[in-house]
């Protein structure tokens, strides 16, 4: 593990792979998950690229409380570009999930001179009506049970938490499935979903994606269920220079339940001329 200092904060990162050849690939993980959450797909990946794996403000190695007003897409966003300039490796590529894309994108919407391409792997947020005629307005069902779930866990019930949560994402019983390893990683950064109630980040609109001219390629669960499926295959149809693959027989995690389909899509993309 390596750090580079960002924005005032010591931004801990992984760099597996090869230094030369292809540009790096800078990974962005998504709600709950830290720089860990890739290692299913560090194996294939690295055989052909250098992969850079960064954990952002206030996730795991940092043990936060939840009590400052430092987290937020925002500050998320401004930290991914300082980061990126700070590696000084010219232009990269940059994959983001869930959350993460969400950052990613806003990264190549606000500083397409930093990357060479884009992978958003069901990016998180929501659309407005410019983008998708049947978007739901006010707040979605699900940050209303993120609210909930934050709340136990403010409260101390770290588990209880994280299973509303689950359970809200992935269906019934999802938390009560998931192996030892994973549970921890959660519990790790349990506190940071705290910080995502008071995120107030903005839904992607029309502009918004008709902004993204790199190529992109949009990675989804074939069994996602919710608003995910919606917010991506409506960016995919407006982002100018996009590609859609969807991994069968998966959901939200995709990688972590497919990771060779997963990594294959990936590295066709990126050696694509």
């Amino acid at each position: 593990m390596q750090a580079l200092h960002v924005n005032g904060y010591d931004m801990a990162y992984l760099d597996i792979g090869p230094s030369t050849g292809s540009p790096p690939l800078v990974c962005v993980h998504g709600s709950l998950c830290d720089f860990r959450i890739w290692s299913p797909v560090l194996g294939p990946l690295t055989r052909k690229h250098r992969v850079i794996a960064p954990s952002l403000r206030h996730f795991f190695p940092e043990h936060w409380d939840g009590k400052s007003d430092t987290y937020s897409i925002a500050q998320h966003v401004k930290d991914m570009i300082g980061f990126i300039e700070k590696l000084d490796l010219g232009h990269v590529d940059l994959m983001g999930h869930s959350r993460g894309g969400h950052i990613a994108f806003r990264v190549a919407q606000q500083r397409p001179d930093l990357l060479r391409r884009l992978v958003l792997a069901e990016p998180g947020g929501e659309v407005d009506l410019s983008l998708h005629p049947d978007a739901p307005t006010g707040p979605s069902p699900l940050a209303a049970r993120i609210a909930a779930a934050a709340e136990k866990i403010a409260a101390g019930d770290i588990d209880g938490g994280l299973t509303f949560f689950m359970d809200a994402l992935e269906g019934p019983n999802a938390w009560k499935r998931l192996p030892a390893s994973p549970k921890q990683l959660l519990r790790d950064n349990a506190m940071t979903l705290i910080g995502q109630v008071r995120d107030k980040r903005p839904p992607f609109t029309l502009t918004d994606a008709q902004a993204i001219k790199m190529p992109t390629l949009f990675i989804g669960g074939a069994n996602t269920k919710g608003m995910l499926p919606m917010v991506l295959h409506a960016l995919a149809a407006n982002v100018p220079d996009a590609k859609t693959v969807m991994i069968p027989n998966t959901t939200h995690p995709m990688f972590e339940q497919a990771p060779q389909a997963y990594s294959e899509a990936v590295l066709d993309f990126l050696a694509a001329p």
